[in-house]
């Protein structure tokens, strides 16, 4: 078991790295919920969901 963790560390620590990335940008993104922030421009023209989202038909 020593002998494979061994062989392994660099693919387990840059998996780690990548999974802690993940986790601090899902996080991120629910305090950003959270505090009613969205990623949205207000643009509704520019966009193709813009007839949807905002819940008024694009002018």
């Amino acid at each position: 078991m020593l002998a494979w963790l061994v062989a392994n560390l660099g693919t387990i620590l840059v998996s780690l790295v990548l999974v802690l990335i993940v986790a601090l940008i899902i996080r991120g993104l629910i305090r950003d919920k959270q505090k009613g922030k969205s990623s949205c421009g207000g643009n509704c023209g520019c966009c193709p969901m813009g007839g949807a989202c905002h819940g008024h038909a694009v002018k």
